[in-house]
Order: C-alpha cells, then sequence, then structure tokens
C-alpha cells in the first residue's frame, strides 16, 4: 500500500501560479500511474492531469496549456505547476495513483475510478 500527502493548496489571486505537490511513501513512486483530480463544492470530482509510469503527461482541456504536471522518481514525489490560474479552479485538488498490475508503463489515469489510492487533498482557492 501506498500513502499519498498533497501539500502547496492555498488563496491565491487570479492570474497567479501555485505548485501542489504530492509525497507518497510505503511503496515504489515509480511503479504507479499518478493523476491529479480536483473537486469543487457542489461538482463531481474531475480529472486534471495524470502522468504515466513512462513519463507521458495528459490534461484536461479546461487546464492545457496552464497546467504542467511532472514527477521525480528519486524524491517519490509529482508536482503539478499551475499557472494563469482562474476562479474557476477554485477545488480541493487530489492526487491518486493507479498500480501497474494491470496496465502498462504508458498508461496515463484520466477516470477517477480507475484509482487505487489517494491522498487527503489540498485546498486551492482563486481569488478574482
Amino acid at each position: 500500500q501506498v500513502q499519498l500527502v498533497e501539500s502547496g493548496g492555498g488563496l491565491v489571486q487570479a492570474g497567479g501560479s501555485l505548485r501542489l505537490s504530492c509525497a507518497a511513501s510505503g511503496r515504489t513512486f515509480s511503479s504507479y500511474a499518478v493523476g491529479w483530480f480536483r473537486q469543487a463544492p457542489g461538482k463531481e470530482r474531475e480529472f486534471v492531469a495524470g502522468v504515466s509510469a513512462s513519463g507521458i503527461t495528459h490534461y484536461a482541456p479546461s487546464v492545457e496549456g496552464r497546467f504542467t504536471v511532472s514527477r521525480d522518481n528519486a524524491r517519490n514525489t509529482v508536482y503539478v505547476q499551475m499557472n494563469s490560474l482562474k476562479p474557476e479552479d477554485t477545488a480541493v485538488y487530489y492526487c491518486a495513483v493507479r498500480r501497474l498490475s494491470t496496465v502498462n508503463r504508458d498508461f496515463v489515469p484520466t477516470s477517477p475510478d480507475a484509482m487505487d489510492y489517494w491522498g487527503k487533498g489540498t485546498l486551492v482557492t482563486v481569488s478574482s
């Protein structure tokens, strides 16, 4: 089992930037595909960005060009750099991982249903 802890959330003005981190412990992080998801009040959890075990990335259209996901397997950490933030980006952001036992190293998770373990989330608030 792997434990995930997100950090880096906070309050930022529209147009600003934040970098979220997801630190993993318990297992080798390189054996997982990683996804970032978010959930705004009253809305369903949605995909934000994902990175495969091999480093392939994919983004939701709403964040494409503004967010960048990266992974540092040596540090057991995945990051999402969020630039040009908008009020509609306000949400609790979660990282989650998918084991590679049933998918290959190029698999990029895009659905919350595909994930095996979740962190508790970090709140991002973007003021207008």
